[in-house]
């Protein structure tokens, strides 16, 4: 028999939930078949699957070594250069410049190391976290950007942070700021709103002004910084964060980001690559203000934090707009 002791980082999941993470490749039906058997028991008495587990609580697993670690898995620490660009830092949480190219979350493609594989080794060489310790927990990020948009993303170091980030940003109380040049004009500051289909097989989506079956809703709200003839550099408060929402947004309205070739205009954006380099949309994720974060995370609340953008878009915009 195994005993497992619920900590900081395990407290306020379902029982079924955090026995999934425990023993990530076991099947529900395997757990929720422990658990009718008693196979599986929380504070020696049958456990049931929607049980919001507390610290100190205790799970016994009637299992054998074999089974368990069966179930379990490895964690692997990727070997490579961390190389993170570090806005900020706490206990709880590390703010990441995240650069152009490099992808937010693990895709299971061999060879390919995202953000998240290198915030895990940066804590794990930090001594802050250690995969043999902890029993569900991995650090995590909580925001993600496609992966030809940089900017800042929010690592948890820990499952509060995590759960009370990601709390705020369902709320809508996490304010994210991105800057982007667009095509045309664009002389005052617009709210706009929208439909948004996604389509996976293609990975593309399309806005629509009325509701769709299998649309999402959209808020997009735009403020010019700077406006010439033919271009404009705007600042972007995204109200919701649905796929590609603020590339596709903005071609609708007639003003698509430089250097998006998605959702943009190919004869400016070759322009822009011929004489500029640009290889993708000049659009950063350049500002968070926190709001909403209650108990050990509320001295966050009302701080913003800045990131640069890459060195090539802010050339761009400062040759064209000062």
């Amino acid at each position: 028999m195994k005993e497992i002791k619920i900590d900081t980082n395990d407290k306020n999941q379902r029982m079924d939930k955090f026995l999934k993470k425990f023993m990530p490749k076991a099947n529900a039906g395997f757990i929720y078949k422990m658990l009718r058997k008693k196979r599986i028991k929380l504070n020696g008495k049958k456990a049931k699957a929607k049980t919001k587990l507390k610290k100190g609580d205790t799970i016994q697993l009637y299992l054998s070594e074999q089974t368990i670690n069966k179930f379990k898995g490895n964690i692997n620490i990727i070997n490579s250069e961390i190389n993170l660009d570090i806005v900020y830092e706490d206990e709880n949480i590390v703010l990441i410049n995240k650069k152009k190219g490099e992808l937010s979350q693990p895709t299971g493609k061999k060879g390919e190391i995202s953000l998240v594989d290198k915030l895990i080794k940066y804590l794990y060489e930090k001594k802050e976290y250690d995969p043999k310790r902890e029993k569900t927990f991995k650090p995590a990020i909580c925001n993600r950007l496609d992966r030809n948009t940089g900017g800042i993303v929010i690592g948890a170091k820990n499952f509060k942070a995590l759960q009370s980030i990601n709390r705020t940003i369902r709320n809508k109380e996490l304010k994210k700021y991105y800057k982007c040049m667009v095509k045309g004009r664009i002389h005052k500051e617009i709210d706009i709103e929208g439909y948004l289909i996604k389509d996976n097989n293609k990975n593309l989506v399309e806005i629509s002004k009325t509701k769709k079956s299998n649309s999402k809703k959209i808020n997009t709200k735009i403020k010019p910084i700077k406006t010439l003839k033919k271009y404009t550099l705007i600042e972007i408060d995204l109200i919701t964060g649905r796929t590609h929402q603020i590339r596709a947004h903005l071609a609708s309205i007639g003003n698509p980001i430089i250097g998006d070739y998605k959702y943009g205009d190919r004869h400016i954006n070759n322009k822009f690559k011929n004489e500029y380099k640009l290889e993708s949309q000049i659009l950063y994720a350049y500002k968070i203000v926190f709001h909403g974060l209650n108990d050990e995370l509320s001295y966050l609340n009302d701080k913003n934090f800045t990131a640069n953008m890459d060195n090539n878009s802010q050339k761009i915009i400062n040759k064209f707009f000062y």
